[in-house]
């Protein structure tokens, strides 16, 4: 694993950590070539609201970070997963369920550049012959981390501020519908998508999905643990990106070719 902050004691204990800066290419070349790296897996990125609140940053982080690990996937013929979003998709879109091809056309730096990945890892594909693997996740849902800025958060949030607090403000309106996936069913997709040998692939990028529900459906399971829990409704920006994503994303293709 790598990243440019100090990461927490367990996740250092884990396995090998090492500053990586997804701008500076020399240092990811010289981390694939000391750690004999042949699989890529770039998680980088500024996520929605956050990238929403700091365009220019996104551009570098989300656009040009993208480029470095594809030329390097390249130079030193490396197997890559790039993971896309829901957010990749747009008011354009259909919403239920959203297949894999269709019109996307979103409207945040966060899903412009992440169909600029999908793409960019496409031409890459059938041009240089790299072996590019993407799936698009619906909101993560995880226990042990706090929310790192996306749109989905608040089905994470949630927790935490029941437990501490007993009191939570949401962002989104209560019928606001997502897709969702809860993080070990992430990681396996992930994995499975990976191993899954090229010539099985029919397409280079796939939906995957596990759940959607609205806030008020999971903020009445929460009850049921934290019967007090009190919950305000403060709609922001965040809102109108919901609005303009998918409410059930479509998996057909990925189950149909048996890899995920």
């Amino acid at each position: 694993m790598s990243d440019i902050v100090r990461p927490p004691k367990e996740v250092f204990n884990e396995g090998p950590f090492i500053y990586a800066d997804i701008l500076d290419f020399k240092n990811l070349q010289e981390i694939v070539v000391n750690e004999r790296v042949d699989w890529l897996i770039h998680f980088s990125a500024l996520l929605s609201a956050i990238g929403e609140r700091n365009v220019p940053l996104a551009m570098r982080v989300n656009v040009e970070g993208v480029h470095n690990v594809m030329e390097l996937s390249k130079q030193y013929r490396l197997r890559l997963f790039v993971p896309s979003t829901i957010g990749a998709f747009g008011p354009d879109s259909p919403r239920n369920p959203t297949p894999d091809l269709c019109v996307q056309r979103p409207r945040t730096i966060y899903g412009v550049s992440k169909v600029h990945a999908e793409l960019l890892g496409e031409y890459y594909h059938h041009k240089f012959g790299l072996d590019f693997r993407c799936l698009r996740f619906p909101g993560v849902i995880s226990y042990d981390t706090e929310p790192g800025g996306g749109t989905t958060d608040y089905a994470v949030q949630v927790f935490h501020d029941a437990l501490r607090e007993g009191k939570f403000s949401c962002y989104l309106e209560p019928d606001t519908r997502l897709p969702m996936i809860y993080i070990t069913d992430c990681l396996r997709a992930l994995v499975e998508m990976m191993e899954a040998p090229s010539e099985a692939l029919k397409l280079r990028t796939y939906n995957v999905t596990a759940m959607d529900f609205t806030p008020e459906e999971l903020f009445r399971e929460v009850r049921k643990l934290v019967p007090e829990l009190e919950v305000v409704y403060r709609p922001d920006g965040r809102q109108k990106i919901a609005d303009s994503w998918p409410q059930v994303f479509d998996e057909s293709h990925n189950q149909s070719h048996n890899h995920i």
